[in-house]
């Protein structure tokens, strides 16, 4: 057993296999459709990916909700009481309130556990730079690292955490109040794509417009030539996708040709980030000189 847990949230977005590969503990998120409230497992136990989109793409929408303190305290309870500590990966606060409520949980599991120590990091991430945080926490702790280093490099580097997004469906981001309802129509009607960023603050602003499916996917490309760092070749790749795995594998192929990167990860946007961003979104996750 390791000598502290590490505990994220599905926002991640990390499917189970990996997430026991890692050794890696995922909370459930909660997603409401059809007015039915779903929780977001890692295995997709209550709903999959493709359904989900499915059904948004025929019109229904989701809605989602932050982990509360309560669940906080029965998730984490377990753990502590087996004699780990634990670092709290959550995500960002610049989206959700999820990371208050986890502090909330902290300091009431702090008094009822003294002898454990508990760390919460606000990752500010949402997605696959959540998830990749995650995966060099864990790369981290399997290399001997601590509770506290771990904690650390996490802290130092997530505002190098470049989070790179684009959508197909610009009404979804209407509805999030993204963008304006007269932007949408006639971004749609002129198949505009926004590129879009995940900033220092944790939350999500559009940078950039294109013209067309294609372009939008060679301006994330552009954008990982322009911020990522000098080992670039020789980092793990993480893209996700919102059931678009072919746009995916495009991207894919366009890094490996222009920047000679390697390893990747593919891997669906999730239920409670895709509630937000629809189908047909394409995110690129490294890290970079900057966010």
């Amino acid at each position: 057993m390791p000598n502290f847990a590490i505990v994220t949230d599905s926002a991640a977005e990390l499917l189970e296999e990996l997430a026991a590969k890692w050794d890696v503990r995922i909370m459930p998120m909660e997603f409401t459709m059809g007015g039915k409230s779903y929780l977001h497992y890692a295995d997709y136990r209550q709903m999959d990916a493709k359904t989900f989109y499915d059904r948004l793409r025929k019109g229904e929408m989701a809605t989602t909700s932050a982990i509360n303190p309560q669940s906080y305290l029965e998730y984490l309870r377990p753990i502590l009481a087996s004699g780990q500590d634990v670092l709290l990966l959550v995500f960002s606060s610049g989206l959700s309130s999820t990371y208050q409520n986890s502090l909330l949980a902290a300091e009431e599991l702090r008094v009822e556990f003294p002898d454990r120590r508990i760390c919460v990091v606000d990752t500010l991430a949402p997605s696959g730079g959540q998830a990749l945080l995650v995966y060099h926490a864990a790369r981290l702790r399997e290399s001997g690292a601590g509770l506290e280093e771990t904690r650390d490099w996490v802290q130092a580097n997530k505002l190098h955490m470049a989070h790179w997004f684009t959508v197909d469906d610009l009404m979804f981001l209407k509805r999030g109040g993204r963008i304006s309802a007269a932007t949408a129509v006639v971004g749609s009607m002129l198949s505009i794509k926004p590129v879009l960023h995940v900033d220092d603050e944790g939350h999500l602003i559009m940078m950039s417009k294109v013209r067309g499916r294609q372009a939008s996917i060679a301006a994330l490309m552009k954008k990982m030539k322009e911020t990522g760092n000098s080992d670039i070749k020789d980092q793990t790749i993480f893209i996700s996708h919102g059931d678009c795995v072919e746009d995916a594998k495009k991207l894919e192929e366009l890094i490996r040709k222009e920047i000679g990167c390697k390893t990747f990860l593919i891997n669906y946007v999730g239920t409670v980030i895709g509630s937000h961003s629809g189908p047909g979104t394409l995110a690129l996750f490294f890290l970079g000189s900057k966010r």
